[in-house]
Formats: structure tokens, sequence, C-alpha cells
């Protein structure tokens, strides 16, 4: 257990961020966050090769961390001076991951928002710090269910991870995913979403999602991936050729793109301007071209649950229900008869789902030898490796189910800590979401990010899961919907 400590350390001041009343105690617990997961990830790197040699030059250290530092300090007077210039900021940054190599394994980070995430958390934190909080501020709140799932479950991982069979792996989830993107929604959720501000994200979002469709069809048309070798030597012997834009993985590119694409389309269904519905008509064109070069089954079957809230908020719930009940019918029978899918035998139904269902009686199998407690934290790719022993190449980092992977992982405590996470986080952006535009794309968002999850990887892991959370909460305890406009895009 002592493995975990470090992790316990971190976790505890982001966990007790999002739970405590006191407005000035949430700040100094996200400042204290903010400092203790730079640390926890500096002890974790300290004896990895790749930074060896910087061990020797001290002042270059030194250096490098003081431009850091200055250039957060900056940003943060910025974003200070200008309230709507962090959430921008941070919408901007939400997809742009950068591949390193950390501790011996490689990693895609979101280096430019956990810049933005440092700065606008001090911009947030220092004025409640040095009780100066600006006139009228209503963040000193008690914490929801939903609040002390996201806690419970941040702090049940880090102690998890004491017994698991790749601290590595857990250390670089919490230092990486859950402290900062915590830190994130418990400034997202006391934001001042106001419909120009909303409009303006949803520009960003938008304007980001139809650059990145685009160089996805430059990749299609060169046939040249920029990233994941793993990818290009997949299209290299397969039919098809998937593209990935910028993102390191297809899958997660195409869950981005559906997330805009149900805000785009949420927009459209309460909106009454031709000129606004003819831009978003070809922004909704090219997006859902580039979702259809990623070739993600997961990704259509996310955006088809997200338009299906859609329209159970916008019209009838019954009717949208049996609606896609019956679609789902025919989708399945359509899939046996053409053979796309076969449930003949095992071979087949790995070659179906493209060898996950490998995986997820895999992790099944591993949640059987553990139910209580699990093989610990980030433990699915060594744990699946030595108890189904296949190599490396084959064993994942986790069985793209979410679930599976937490019952594989964390045992039936982690599972009902997930459970209840995901249950008061749909309660929270459903409940009254019918009477307002942005919190029915929020929760289309939310839902449709859930059933992604269920067919891949990432979910805590995936800054747009807090970040919607965070939104839908703050929508959720503003002003009475009725009394909102409709978000207007930029």
């Amino acid at each position: 257990m002592a493995a975990a400590l470090p992790l316990i350390a971190c976790a505890l001041p982001a966990a007790a961020a999002l739970v405590v009343r006191s407005d000035r105690l949430r700040a100094w617990c996200t400042v204290a966050a903010l400092i203790a997961a730079p640390i926890v990830l500096v002890l974790h790197v300290a004896d990895a090769s790749q930074v060896a040699g910087l061990r020797h030059h001290p002042a270059l250290l030194a250096a490098a961390g003081a431009g850091g530092l200055g250039f957060v300090a900056v940003l943060a007077a910025v974003f200070a001076r200008v309230p709507g210039a962090f959430p921008i900021a941070a919408v901007a940054t939400l997809p742009l991951r950068i591949p390193l190599s950390v501790g011996g394994s490689s990693s895609n980070l979101l280096l430019g928002l956990y810049l933005v995430i440092a700065a606008g958390a001090l911009a947030w934190a220092v004025p409640r710090i040095a009780g100066r909080a600006p006139a009228g501020d209503q963040s000193a709140t008690s914490a929801g269910a939903l609040e002390w799932a996201l806690a419970a479950t941040l702090v049940l991982y880090a102690v998890q991870s004491g017994y698991s069979g790749d601290t590595g792996r857990a250390t670089e989830n919490v230092v990486f995913f859950y402290v900062p993107f915590a830190v994130l929604y418990v400034v997202f959720a006391r934001l001042d979403w106001r419909p120009r501000l909303l409009g303006r994200a949803l520009t960003v979002l938008g304007g980001l999602a139809v650059a990145l469709a685009l160089v996805g069809y430059v990749e299609f048309a060169t046939r040249h991936l920029f990233l994941n070798p793993k990818v290009i030597a997949s299209n290299q012997v397969e039919d098809y050729f998937r593209v990935n834009s910028l993102f390191f993985d297809p899958n997660i590119f195409g869950r981005f793109l559906v997330v805009v694409l149900l805000g785009v389309m949420g927009w459209m269904l309460w909106h009454r301007g031709a000129r606004g519905l003819a831009r978003g008509g070809v922004a909704i064109a090219v997006i859902f071209g580039g979702l259809v070069l990623t070739l993600s089954q997961s990704s259509f079957v996310a955006l088809l649950a997200g338009l299906g809230v859609l329209a159970a908020l916008r019209w009838d719930a019954r009717r949208t229900i049996k609606i896609t009940a019956g679609l789902a019918v025919l989708a399945v029978a359509g899939g046996l008869l053409t053979g796309a899918v076969d449930l003949s035998s095992s071979s087949a139904t790995k070659q179906s789902t493209s060898g996950r269902s490998d995986l997820i009686s895999g992790g099944v199998n591993l949640f059987a030898s553990r139910p209580l407690q699990g093989h610990g934290s980030g433990s699915f790719s060594r744990a699946y490796r030595r108890a189904e022993h296949v190599s490396a190449e084959r064993a994942t980092s986790a069985s793209h189910t979410i679930p599976v992977t937490v019952a594989a992982e964390q045992g039936l405590l982690g599972l009902l800590a997930y459970l209840a996470l995901v249950g008061f986080g749909v309660t929270r952006l459903l409940r009254g979401a019918r009477r307002s535009v942005a919190r029915a794309v929020v929760a289309a968002a939310f839902v449709a990010l859930v059933v992604h999850t269920l067919m891949y990887a990432a979910f805590l892991e995936d800054p747009l899961a807090w970040a919607l959370l965070g939104v839908g909460s703050a929508l959720a305890g503003a002003a009475p919907p009725a009394t909102r406009r409709d978000p207007e895009p930029a």
C-alpha cells in the first residue's frame, strides 16, 4: 500500500475540492491539487531514461520550471481580467493531444489543456483565498450526489493502486487525467454559462471539428496518416482506410466529432433562423463526412443514442423510444442477414467485434477471480496478459468496455462507484433539460459519450466527460431554464 500514498495525497485535495461547502477551502484544495500532481509526476519519472540526462543540468530544469510557472501566471492574469477567456481556451484545447513518452510508456497528453486548467483554476481560486470573491458570487453550494460519486471514484482509484500490478499506469491516469480534470470540473461547474458564452464555445468546437475533419479528408485522399503506427500498419493490409486526423485513435476522433455533431444538431433543432440553419447544415455535412472516414462503429452507435436523447427532449419521449427500439431491431437483423454481424461461432464473433469479445471475456474472467477488490487500478493490461497467456501486442490497456475494465481492475467496489457516477450524472443532466436547448445538448452529448465507452476505452480519462458534467451542473443550478435564451453561435 505504500505505493499508493503519493496518489492518495494527490487525489485527496482534488476530491475535497469537489465536495467541501466553503468556497475558500475549495479554492485552497484546488491549489493543493495543482501542486501535488506535478510533484507526484516528478517522483514517478525521476528514474526514467527520458529524463536521466536532465538530472545533470539542474539550472536548465530550474529555468524550464520557472518559465512554465511564469507562463501560467501570465495566463491566469489574462483569465482574471477577461472572465470569458478561460472557458473558451479550455474548449479550444480539449481535443489537442500530444504523444509523449513518459516513465517508459507512451501517452497522449493534453499539454495545452493542462496549462489552461492550471491558469484558469488559479484565476478562480486566488480571489477567493484572498477573500475577494466577485460580487454576487454563488459558487459556495452544498455538494450533490454527483460530486460525492466523483470524489469517491477518485479516492478509491488512488487507494486501489496500492495493490495494482501496474502502479505506473495508475499514477499516469491520476496525475494526467483524474486530478486535472477534477479541477476543470470544479471551475466549470461554477462559471456563469450565459447564452453568449455557450454560443462562442459551440462555435469554437464546431470550427475545430471542421478543421480536424478536413485533415481527415487530406489523410484519406493521400492515403497517409500523421499519427499511430498501428493504424498506419492496419490500413496497409486491410481493404478499408481509416483516418484519425490529429488524434492518435480513430475512435476517439470519432467520439469528439459525435459530441460536436450533437451540439450543432441540437442547436439547429431549437433554432429558427434560415441563415443559421444553413451554416449549421454545412458544418454538419463536413463533420459527418469526417466521422464516416473514421469507420468507427462505436461512434455511430453513440451518435444514434445522442440523437435519440435530443429527439426525446425536443418531441415525444415515448414515441422516440419506440422508433429507436424498432431501428435497433432492424439494424441487428440487417447485420445478421448481410453477414456484417456473425454470431455463429466464437471466431466469427471475434471478427465481427474486431477482437473485442476476447478482451471482454478476459475482463469478465479477471473480475470473477477477484470480485470484491479487483486486480488494482490500471492493471488490466498486465493482469489480462498473465491470465490469458498472450503477448504484450495483444493486450491493451483496457477491455474496450469501461464497466468490464472497472470491474476487472477495481472489483465490485469500483463498479458500484462507476454506476453511481453515471446514474447521478445522467439524472442531473436530464432533469429539466427539455426546457433548455443548452441543457438538452449537454445531456445528449454525455449520454452519447457514456454509450461510446460501453464499446471503447476512456471515460474519466477523457476531458469531455468532466467538461460536459461541469457545464451541465452549472446550467442545472443556474436561473430557471425558461428565462434563458438559446445560445447563439458567434
